[in-house]
């Protein structure tokens, strides 16, 4: 992999903007047959940023697109470069011939609908597809062989393992043994090509997306997760880089403290960094996995951001985050040579939850906006830094994040104190109602970057929300419907963001 890249460059400081934050998955999905499924790459998600375009909206706001474990976590992937295949629109398979509609109908929907369609779309496509297209394929292998050669070993073994996590592999693939590894190769060729041929597809269908994005003035913002999920092919390939065992166990894992969304804070139990090992090889393992991110995403929101100042490392024994401690990290170093290997490099802080001056000093070297949360705003004193007087310019500005409940929902669980403290920010004082006086409060702000995310845009309110913090279920499953759009709300967003300055030239 090179160690420059050539950037599309989003210059943040360039003019104010707005967006939505909608993961693809949230996107309405098929209905057909009584099948009622998630989003994906095909006509839903053209058709939204159709609508950005029209609410002049310039920003999609997305969540982590990695491949996800079983509880469809996106922050807890099998990967740090790879895609979701969950994304993949099977239409887009069966309009180049590599999907008959007749196996999409006769498939049965369920839980593995998509994983039978794209096995039936990759030996049709062994069968026809023309010279280009293999090569196109061929290409698309041999370009990403950094990190792709070892994420389709480490799926291809995963699954002739019924799923079993690295950890609990023989010893010798555990540890990867090159005799093992050469025999996996070799037994798992099928499945290897599988992976590799779903990564494809992944990333053709990705980028014709973004070309299409582009071209109605819209750029992605993508979702970098700092830490990575145990169980991944990144650290069972690359287990020098993080403090395991030698059985491949973590010793400590990461979380956070008691905070607002939990009093016993939450262990993530996500194996930490070897710091001082990525330091000493020039942190190649960051550059090339923001070399990927930046291949799919304009702009990157590095979350959990304090982590590169400090982490809450936690012993793997404890149940809780309680017993954990701040353990320093060399962010300073780190952004350094990402900021020397990438010109123009356009991150934005995800500056949530105990953060001191020292997490600030960080990012404000690096001229990186932070993030301000209007559901944080109120019921404290002058000084909250997410009340709208305290904003600043190099920041973009939330109602609420996935995260959080709906601003409705959140807005009628709220004391009246709060309330009445919101309405003397309102912005508009006529009779309007939740979330948009909340809406018009992002867009008024100083920020120069304003993210609403589609349940506010939708004005949903209890039962909507994308994710609980701390809880494993009930997550990760919210959509729209096309059907839930009121007449004319491109027209009433697009008016707020003539308003306010906040439409893209």
């Amino acid at each position: 992999m090179t160690q420059t890249a050539s950037l599309a460059v989003f210059d943040f400081s360039a003019q104010r903007r707005a967006g939505i934050l909608l993961h693809p998955t949230s996107l309405p999905g098929r209905t057909e047959s009584g099948f009622n499924d998630h989003g994906d790459m095909g006509q839903s998600a053209y058709r939204f940023i159709e609508f950005l375009a029209a609410a002049g909206m310039s920003v999609w706001q997305m969540l982590p697109l990695g491949p996800t474990h079983e509880d469809n976590s996106p922050y807890q992937c099998l990967s740090v470069h790879a895609g979701n295949p969950e994304l993949i629109s099977l239409d887009w398979l069966q309009d180049r011939g590599w999907l008959d509609k007749e196996i999409f109908q006769a498939t049965p929907h369920g839980h593995h609908f998509r994983t039978t369609c794209l096995k039936a779309a990759y030996s049709k496509f062994e069968a026809r597809a023309d010279h280009p297209q293999q090569q196109a394929f061929s290409d698309f292998c041999e370009s990403h062989k950094d990190w792709l050669d070892d994420f389709s070993l480490f799926m291809a073994i995963k699954q002739e393992l019924q799923g079993t996590s690295w950890v609990n592999w023989p010893a010798a693939l555990r540890k990867r043994e090159d005799q093992a590894l050469n025999e996996a190769r070799q037994r798992l060729e099928n499945k290897i090509k599988q992976v590799c041929f779903e990564q494809y597809v992944f990333f053709s269908q990705w980028f014709e997306m973004k070309e299409f994005a582009h071209q109605h003035g819209v750029y992605l913002f993508g979702d970098m997760p700092i830490f990575v999920a145990h169980d991944s092919a990144d650290v069972w390939s690359r287990q020098d880089n993080f403090l395991l065992n030698e059985d491949g166990q973590a010793e400590v894992v990461a979380g956070v403290p008691p905070d607002y969304f939990s009093a016993t804070g939450q262990r993530w139990g996500n194996p930490l960094y070897d710091w001082e090992k990525m330091q000493a090889d020039g942190f190649q393992w960051w550059i090339e996995r923001m070399h990927t991110q930046l291949e799919l995403c304009d702009v990157i929101r590095i979350d959990h951001f304090r982590g590169f100042e400090a982490y809450w490392e936690i012993p793997a024994t404890a149940e809780t985050a309680i017993e954990g401690q701040w353990v320093k990290a060399p962010g300073q170093a780190l952004l350094t040579k990402l900021y020397e290997t990438f010109s123009g490099l356009p991150l934005v802080a995800e500056d949530l939850g105990v953060i001191t001056k020292e997490v600030t000093a960080l990012r404000e070297s690096f001229h990186l906006p932070g993030m301000k949360i209007l559901q944080f705003a109120f019921g404290g004193d002058e000084t909250n830094p997410y009340l709208p007087p305290n904003h600043e310019v190099c920041s973009v500005v939330y109602t609420g994040t996935h995260d959080n409940d709906t601003s409705l929902s959140w807005y009628n669980l709220s004391s009246d104190g709060i309330k009445k403290e919101i309405d003397a920010y309102s912005v508009d004082k006529s009779a309007q109602d939740m979330p948009w006086p909340l809406i018009e409060m992002a867009m008024a702000s100083v920020a120069n970057m304003a993210i609403i995310p589609m349940q506010d845009v939708l004005a949903l309110g209890a039962g909507h929300r994308t994710n609980t913090p701390g809880t494993t279920e009930n997550n990760w499953g919210w959509r729209f419907e096309w059907q839930q759009l009121p007449e004319g709300l491109a027209e009433r967003l697009k008016e707020l963001l003539r308003r306010y300055h906040r439409l893209a030239e």
